[in-house]
């Protein structure tokens, strides 16, 4: 059995996951910094400075306080705080060893860079994999990295790393490369594979297992103080989902369940480098307090292609909040947004520029997140746009701050700077043949080429659903809002939104599946949605996921929506009518 703590879930995450998780005795720490819209502030970061583009807190807050611990007690430490320049990463990395006088060995993953051959994809010229959308100017691209997997990882941990740092690998490969190492897994072990990477998408976002975005936020006991999330895992891939003892916090069912469906698309098709994962039979079982089993993940030959994503400039954006409060003030707000834009065009005009290419006002407070806007007296008015040239965004800055004598009564803010226009740096995602890049190793004295993995593929596009049975509606039936019956966890894929949904009781799954369609679902998102939405079944643990297609503006970096990446989207959801036999509401609530 090896302990695997996940002690960070972002870039930006609190310090104190791992001085906890030292204190539990854990074997290995996992630090996940790279979501993809970190990809685009890291190109930011590059651009100003080229030897930045890495997670600088992995090495100041997570590492520098605690690296004397590390040593001590042996533990082995995993990270993709590399980002787009990890060699700069594991230089800092090693610089602090130093400092500190100890003996520790800091190998890096590196080889998912691809951007010295732009030109050869740009001639190329492939497609969006999720938009379609053609391929950019070469000369636009600021960053161009591949998902690596496991494999690099255990091959570093076998070759003595104590620190290994990556770049872009897939989230869950960070706690499947010391499971590969510790338990000899091969290439062909689909099933446990698959079990390693269900552990991994469990612990890559730190505290969301352990109470973090739950549903029922108000059982989560001592937030402040909330616990990392620990795996137990077996040789065969099961593993029981724990947190540091004396933490806050909360791990059951639910909380593993809501992770597990968090932004998976397909649950029977999730395709990573290293496997083909089907987590529709998953089984969860608590089998203590804060203690959760999982199993039953299954594996089939990964996909013969790599995802890459590049970053890309595509002009400027820039916006600003500001509130209203008094006798109709979403109003207000909504004459403020349009006389701020009237303005501002005006001066597009006036020195011959071109129109916004995007524009955006969102009434918060007034239901503009639920596409149900009403009246309200309290409000907070977001306004953004997107322009070709910095000028464009200047401009409406300068006129809606030069709003402030001639609006409605009620505008108010809390003091500061004005706000500055900023690059839009957007992300392109397209595949690539694994045989196009190579993994390599680097413990400071030069690369090292990992050695070839012997392995089949599959070309695996989407699974079919599996038949649910259709619900008996015999018994009295009762109204209810969908928080009552089920738990949901929203997030993003680029432009897509997912969103899981979870029965409280197993017998209420039917109903959740005969009411929640597709079509029901593309109503209630019709103010955001632009794509289709797309349905898979769960009923290992009675959940569902929905594929909400082109439905966040844009997503990440590139949208102006106050929600780019659709997090608040289970809460919408969690406000559809359900019709449920009146016998199982009381069995939920008693």
């Amino acid at each position: 059995m090896i302990k695997i703590g996940g002690a960070s879930g972002y870039w930006g995450e609190s310090s104190m996951a791992t001085p906890q998780l030292l204190a539990a005795n854990v074997d290995v720490l996992i630090y996940d910094y790279l979501a993809e819209i970190t990809m685009s502030l890291l190109a930011k970061a590059r651009m100003k400075d080229a030897s930045k583009g890495y997670a600088p807190d992995f090495i100041n807050t997570a590492m520098a306080p605690n690296l004397r611990t590390i040593a001590e007690q042996g533990v082995k430490v995993v990270s993709n705080a590399g980002g787009i320049n990890p060699a700069s990463c594991a230089a800092e990395m090693r610089a602090e060893v130093e400092r500190q006088g100890l003996d520790l060995k800091v190998a890096v993953v590196e080889g998912d860079e691809l951007l010295s051959e732009v030109k050869h994809f740009a001639e190329r010229a492939p497609s969006d994999m999720f938009s379609e959308a053609p391929f950019p100017n070469p000369a636009t691209i600021v960053s161009m990295n591949a998902y690596l997997g496991a494999f690099p990882i255990a091959e570093a941990l076998a070759q003595g790393a104590d620190i290994v740092i990556t770049g872009r690998v897939v989230d869950s490969a960070l706690t499947l490369g010391p499971l590969i190492n510790t338990f000899g897994w091969q290439p062909s072990d689909f099933d446990r594979l698959a079990a390693g990477s269900l552990v991994g998408h469990i612990l890559e976002c730190g505290p969301q297992a352990t109470g973090g975005n739950f549903t029922d936020w108000r059982d989560v006991p001592d937030r402040a103080n909330i616990g990392y999330p620990i795996a137990e895992v077996q040789e065969d891939g099961s593993a029981t989902i724990t947190k540091p003892e004396g933490t806050g916090g909360l791990v059951t069912k639910a909380t593993i369940a809501e992770q597990i469906v968090y932004e998976i698309g397909d649950p029977g098709a999730y395709l990573l480098p290293d496997v083909s994962c089907d987590f529709r039979n998953v089984e969860i079982t608590e089998t203590g307090r804060d203690r959760v089993n999982v199993k039953g993940a299954k594996g089939t030959p990964p996909p013969p292609t790599l995802k890459v994503c590049a970053t890309h400039v595509e002009g400027w954006r820039g916006g600003l909040l500001v509130t209203f409060y008094g006798f109709e003030a979403s109003e207000k707000a909504k004459d403020f947004a349009d006389c701020a834009f009237d303005r501002a065009e005006s001066t597009l005009r006036s020195k011959n520029l071109s129109p916004y290419t995007d524009k955006s006002i969102e009434v918060l407070g007034s239901g503009s997140q639920f596409g149900d806007e009403q009246q309200a007296d309290e409000v907070v008015l977001k306004i953004a746009a997107r322009h070709t040239e910095q000028a464009g965004i200047t401009a409406l800055l300068k006129e809606a701050a030069g709003m402030g004598l001639a609006t409605a009564p009620g505008l108010c803010g809390f003091a500061g700077g004005r706000s500055k226009p900023t690059p839009v740096v957007k992300l392109f995602s397209f595949q690539v043949d694994k045989s196009e890049v190579v993994p390599t190793l680097n413990f400071g004295d030069g690369s090292v080429r990992v050695p070839t993995l012997d392995v089949v593929h599959t070309n695996i596009l989407q699974t079919e659903n599996v038949r649910i049975n259709a619900p008996s509606y015999t018994d009295e039936m009762i109204d209810v809002l969908l928080i009552d019956v089920a738990y949901a966890r929203s997030g993003d894929k680029g432009n897509d939104a997912n969103i899981g949904v979870i029965a409280r009781h197993p017998d209420i799954f039917p109903f959740l599946w005969d009411q929640l369609t597709e079509s029901a679902v593309s109503d209630h998102f019709s103010h955001v949605l632009e794509g289709k939405v797309q349905r898979f079944a769960l009923p290992g643990f009675n959940a569902m996921n929905f594929l909400l297609t082109r439905s966040l503006g844009g997503g990440g970096i590139a949208s102006l929506r106050n929600d780019p990446q659709g997090k608040g989207f289970s809460q919408v959801m969690l406000s559809l009518p359900i019709s449920i036999p009146k016998h199982l509401l009381a069995e939920i609530e008693g």
